[in-house]
């Protein structure tokens, strides 16, 4: 039902005189953050009037949002996409509890769908034997949004094409705007290795979540290039353009993953392209046994020891890159110390581990001192710089084997629905969420960044919008076999 001409007026009335007292109460406090008040009213009615509206402007803030945080650095929030996230939540909460069966039978018979509860019933018990109980509820409450609103509600927003689409450009204006101030800001710095945390600080926490991001969302530009042939030459020659400038940004990035990340997208999409994808990840899997193996046995990883005194970060990306080979870099050398020390932590709570979020404050025990680098202190108290081993200490084995499960399966699905699909709109589109997954995929394999609200945005939304696309191919088989 539309409001009537009445209630619209007696509604405008109301929001006059709120507005006069807000400005009456600013004046008499001189308190700011009560001219908030109107537009936190505004925003609250506008979502109750048009959720998927909401939807939008929290894809439109992901790129721009930034941490704050505060209680003494125990607490932080990351605005403005994050209280948006919290808003989506409870209207989720509310339709479901109105409409119990809200969600369609067809989501819940995919694949990707039944790993991904399994994931989240396995999180939950790991929480129940979590050796850091506070940490671990918040972070499944963390966990509980973030899944309802990429994962979930998408959806009921990406019905067509056009939504599709209008996703894409969403994100992508204001991710060239932060990736152009970056730009700016480190051309100010003379595009120094050193400086790059500082070009980035004010929009992302680090290069590694900048250059995560972006090299995540490459495949999208790429598609929409794609998709423009025997369209716009102009509009073509713009994204043309726009792949050149994210590769651009990707380097000065000086991020060594997101390189990596590229190369590796590409593989996985001419892996889907002649059907061969499904032998990547095995034999990845395989490689990263062997190479695991062949360290345990007899301590060989003890000659891959660091020297305290030569390991160090270094000033120029071209001597980081071959300081990395030569097992110089402190970066590289830190990560092997806490790989170390997460395998030997694993031993002790297999099956549920040390609880989500527990990785630091366990863990210097069972580091091996002879891999000790100058920023072993860890005062950031970042995690384990591997997203299997995250897995494998703060949620034990299932955890893990569902993460390397649901990979494989993601580009097992890919592969299906690209050659299910006639419609070359699909098609393609599927192709560019394999990629960004795989891109996805490298990066997280060096850090742990998907529970980061940028990153796990475009994790899980290609996650979800595959199991849409899935469900669109095979209605259209169906048609096919009925027009038949």
């Amino acid at each position: 039902m539309y409001p009537t001409v009445e209630k619209s007026k007696w509604f405008g009335i109301a929001c006059a005189i709120m507005l006069l007292a807000v400005i009456g109460a600013f004046a008499y406090t001189g308190e700011f953050y009560l001219l908030v008040i109107p537009f936190a009213f505004l925003f609250f009615a506008y979502a109750g009037l048009n959720w998927k509206g909401i939807f939008w402007i929290l894809l439109f803030t992901i790129p721009a949002s930034t941490q704050l945080s505060f209680a003494g650095e125990t607490m932080s929030i990351t605005l403005p996409d994050e209280p948006i996230m919290w808003t989506l939540f409870g209207i989720f909460f509310l339709m479901l509890t109105r409409k119990p069966n809200i969600i369609p039978k067809w989501w819940w018979r995919d694949p990707l769908v039944l790993i991904i509860v399994l994931q989240f019933l396995w999180l939950i018990i790991a929480v129940c034997f979590s050796k850091v109980l506070f940490f671990s509820v918040k972070f499944l409450i963390a966990k509980m949004w973030l899944m309802t609103c990429f994962v979930i509600l998408p959806i009921w927003v990406f019905k067509e094409k056009k939504d599709f689409v209008k996703g894409f450009v969403i994100m992508l204006i204001p991710m060239l705007v932060t990736m152009l101030v970056i730009l700016i800001h480190h051309a100010i710095l003379g595009f120094k290795f050193a400086r790059i945390q500082d070009a980035v600080r004010y929009i992302y926490y680090n290069h590694v979540d900048y250059s995560t991001v972006i090299s995540m969302y490459l495949p999208f530009v790429y598609i929409a290039y794609r998709l423009l042939k025997g369209k716009s030459k102009a509009l073509r020659r713009l994204f043309l353009f726009l792949i050149v400038f994210f590769l651009v940004a990707i380097y000065l990035s000086y991020a060594r993953a997101a390189l990596i990340a590229v190369v590796f997208s590409i593989a996985i999409g001419l892996g889907i392209r002649y059907k061969v994808v499904n032998y990547i990840m095995p034999t990845f899997y395989a490689l990263v046994i062997l190479l695991v193996s062949y360290m345990a046995t007899d301590n060989n990883y003890f000659a891959f020891r660091p020297d305290y005194n030569s390991t160090y970060m270094h000033k120029d990306f071209t001597n980081h890159l071959l300081a990395t080979l030569r097992g110089k870099d402190m970066s590289s050398m830190e990560r092997l110390y806490r790989w170390i020390a997460a395998i030997r932590m694993s031993k002790d709570r297999p099956i549920t581990g040390y609880g989500p979020h527990a990785f630091y404050y366990y863990y210097k025990p069972y580091a091996v001192p002879m891999f000790k680098t100058y920023v072993s202190r860890n005062p950031e108290q970042s995690t384990t710089h591997n997203y299997f081993l995250y897995m494998l200490v703060e949620q034990g084995w299932p955890a893990m084997i569902l993460y390397g499960v649901l990979i494989f399966m993601i580009f097992y699905q890919a592969q299906k629905i690209y050659y299910r699909f006639n419609d070359r709109f699909y098609k393609l589109c599927t192709l560019g969420i394999a990629m960004c997954i795989a891109a996805g995929f490298i990066n997280n394999f060096f850090s742990e960044l998907i529970e980061t609200h940028k990153v796990g945005a475009l994790f899980y939304i290609p996650l979800s919008l595959l199991i849409i696309i899935n469900q669109k191919s095979k209605e259209q088989s169906e048609l096919l076999i009925e027009a038949n």
